[in-house]
């Protein structure tokens, strides 16, 4: 028998109803019911009125913040080579930075300032990319359980393309190493998954591909990985897969790019086609939105104005360390500033991003990834950031949606006085 947990929860609340439309109800409750909330109301119904309430007060409570793209390997380096663009960045500093975790000593360490930046921010749920050595994506996941956030971890793949200490040595131990990751989560986690990763088309051979097609039907997994995020980069998947028509199209023919039996996630999308776009429509695919990283590595703007007027699954990734900073905050604002220089510079007729989009793309837009998740409607889980934002709203007391912007662009961990994940507090 399932002993019942009730609470509410009062404050100032604001979650995203679709993707035009925040709803603020002010000094309103929200119910919660074991891991579940039960809605939001202006006053308690008489049903719940002896369920015991936290009053935060003036505070705003939102939906926990999801990060649909973050690589926790490259959490060490952040702020470095930003000079340069994606291939040669990778090949200078991500890839020498990711074989380091071979030592489980070094991963320890690297990996504890990663999970404790995750448990102090908004962040609530997150993809998360590790690396090719499995006893340290096994600490990845641990360190995250106990963060408290609800994660999707993948052991990275791949076995070309690749330097010394990363490129497996073949398909089929790549795809075996694979299988015993999966087989040693079973069991272990209550929020940590394994979600297949393939990192991108470059560095995965063929025979690997059709395996991990093979994988992720055997174990029913979603999957993480890359979409023409940089020119060079789909020149060099049309030289790889001459038997494709588009880089979305060569993960199709494998099996991994969404459909009926496939949860999938690509991150960047800055340089589609239109073909890649309905093809992403149609199968379902999620766009991962990473502004920050395309800024600082030179790749371009994602026209993310056309995806969601095309009603495609898009959220937010902050793309660590091709992004600078974790913050799901600043990767909202980052979308809504990089769209003003789409419109401007690219496309007149693709109007900028507004702050409720911004917002829905962090919140319900990537939480739709992991289910239902990411708004405070009946059924949801119930995922919660408590923002204190007397120190950021000035003394013109502005209303709710000036707050929430502004606590979009200028909040950070020392807002954050709570945190609720899958109903239980935590971290904050």
């Amino acid at each position: 028998m399932i002993m019942q947990n009730i609470y509410a929860l009062k404050g100032n609340i604001c979650y995203s109803k679709d993707q035009k439309t925040i709803e603020a109800v002010e000094n309103g409750y929200v119910v919660v019911e074991n891991e579940t909330s039960r809605g939001v109301f202006r006053t308690l119904p008489e049903k719940w009125a002896n369920a015991p309430v936290t009053d935060y007060g003036d505070k705003l409570i939102i939906p926990g913040l999801v990060d649909l793209h973050i690589h926790a390997p490259q959490y060490a380096f952040r702020g470095t080579g930003m000079d340069l663009e994606l291939l040669d960045w990778l090949n200078t500093y991500t890839f020498p930075e990711e074989a380091r975790y071979g030592d489980l000593e070094y991963a320890e360490l690297a990996y504890s300032l990663f999970a404790d930046d995750l448990s102090k921010g908004a962040t609530t749920r997150a993809v998360v990319f590790a690396t090719v050595h499995v006893p340290a994506t096994m600490l990845l996941m641990e360190k995250l359980e106990r963060s408290g956030i609800v994660s999707l971890v993948g052991k990275v793949n791949m076995d070309r393309s690749s330097p010394a200490g990363l490129q497996e040595e073949s398909a089929e131990r790549s795809a075996n190493d694979t299988i015993g990751w999966l087989h040693s989560c079973v069991g272990k986690f209550k929020n940590t998954s394994p979600i297949l990763t393939p990192r991108f088309i470059p560095s995965c051979s063929d025979d690997l591909m059709r395996r991990l097609g093979d994988i992720q039907k055997a174990f029913k997994l979603p999957l993480q990985s890359h979409l023409s995020e940089n020119q060079s980069e789909i020149e060099w998947v049309s030289e790889l897969c001459p038997w494709s028509m588009s880089y979305g199209d060569a993960y199709a023919q494998f099996g991994m790019f969404g459909g009926e039996n496939v949860n999938a996630v690509m991150a960047h999308c800055v340089w589609p086609t239109s073909g890649e776009i309905e093809l992403i429509r149609k199968n379902g695919v999620y766009v991962a939105h990473c502004p920050q990283s395309n800024m600082n590595l030179a790749s371009g703007i994602a026209p993310v104005r056309k995806f969601l007027e095309k009603n495609l699954n898009v959220g937010l990734g902050s793309d660590v360390a091709g992004g600078s900073s974790a913050s799901v905050f600043r990767a909202m604002s980052d979308s809504i500033q990089v769209s003003k220089l789409y419109w401007r510079l690219v496309d007149g007729d693709s109007a900028p991003l507004t702050v409720e989009e911004a917002f829905y793309l962090g919140t319900l837009g990537g939480g739709r990834f992991f289910g239902k998740a990411g708004s405070f409607d009946d059924g949801f889980e119930f995922d919660a950031v408590i923002i204190d934002d007397g120190s950021i709203i000035g003394p013109a007391k502005p209303n709710i949606h000036d707050r929430l912007s502004k606590v979009i662009y200028l909040s950070d961990d020392r807002n954050i006085i709570a945190k609720y994940v899958r109903g239980e507090i935590c971290g904050g």
